[in-house]
């Protein structure tokens, strides 16, 4: 079997074993092969999180940032560079908790990139709180009477802002979930991909055997082109279901509406600074 380029080979890695993220790792790797992408040409933007450790993993360039931060400068490395393949990961409370401000603005911007997020149900890293896609009733060593919020649900959210693309998959299928990430990969606009993944340390509720007794396949008769259809199933609960839920095809994305290039698509990470009119631009500025 020919070695899938984005494997480094024997590294440490530090996630607990049977860990939901090796089965997010191995898919992601096996469908940018299946891809054929250059990994010359991939930037894996990540926050702060268990999850957010997975682009030390896989062989890419690698941007790893501020807690719930990854989104804007996910956004930013697209807009300089249109020519590279973006991809923004992290876990549920860095992308809907401290990044949900990111999360809701990037969806109305609608750049070119995927947004995989680890959603399983807790934080990991900080050893057990609740994360904001907990479900009540959970208990943890701070929410001992168990949680009394209303979880977030980001599929419905992003629906309703008119995302481009919008999916759920499971962890422990990891085929199914290669394939939604193929396609969230090609699309083009912002894509979303949300996906159950088990904590084995801290969270001893929402296992394994929990998301295969509480989720199910959409179904192929399922018009992923229909948004009220796809809100009310992305609202459906015990069993929630997994596989695309929406897409839109042929919106704008950010970069395309970006002034630098209405005449001149060159990438901005190619054209050369006129010194001239930066340095008139910032005594412009000091003057004012």
């Amino acid at each position: 079997m020919a070695k899938n380029r984005f494997d480094m080979g024997d590294i440490d890695i530090a996630w607990c074993p049977g860990c939901g993220n090796f089965s997010i790792l191995e898919a992601l790797k096996g469908a940018l092969e299946e891809l054929d992408i250059d990994p010359a040409r991939l930037v894996l933007v990540s926050g702060i999180g268990q999850a957010a450790k997975m682009p030390h993993y896989l062989r890419a360039n690698v941007f790893n940032g501020l807690h719930g931060r990854a989104l804007p400068p996910a956004t930013a490395v697209r807009a300089a560079n249109p020519g590279l393949v973006v991809i923004a990961e992290s876990g549920d409370g860095d992308m809907y908790g401290e990044g949900g401000n990111h999360f809701l603005h990037a969806i109305r911007r609608n750049p070119d990139l995927t947004n995989i997020v680890h959603n399983n149900m807790v934080y990991g890293l900080t050893k057990g709180q609740a994360s904001p896609t907990s479900r009540p009733g959970f208990t943890t060593p701070v929410q001992v009477d168990g949680v009394g919020d209303e979880p977030f649900n980001p599929l419905a959210v992003a629906i309703a802002l008119n995302a481009s693309f919008v999916a759920r998959a499971f962890s422990g299928d990891g085929e199914q979930m290669k394939e939604i990430l193929k396609e969230a990969i090609r699309h083009r606009g912002y894509s979303l991909v949300d996906v159950f993944q088990p904590c084995v340390s801290f969270n001893k509720v929402n296992t394994y055997q929990w998301f295969r007794q509480n989720t199910r396949p959409l179904g192929k008769e399922h018009d992923r082109g229909n948004r009220m259809e796809a809100l009310r199933r992305a609202m459906e609960k015990d069993p929630y279901p997994l596989g695309i839920f929406y897409v839109r095809e042929g919106g704008a994305c950010f970069e395309d509406r970006l002034s630098p290039y209405e005449k001149d698509d060159t990438p901005l990470h190619l054209r050369e600074v006129d010194r001239d009119k930066l340095e008139a631009l910032v005594r412009a500025k000091r003057e004012t």
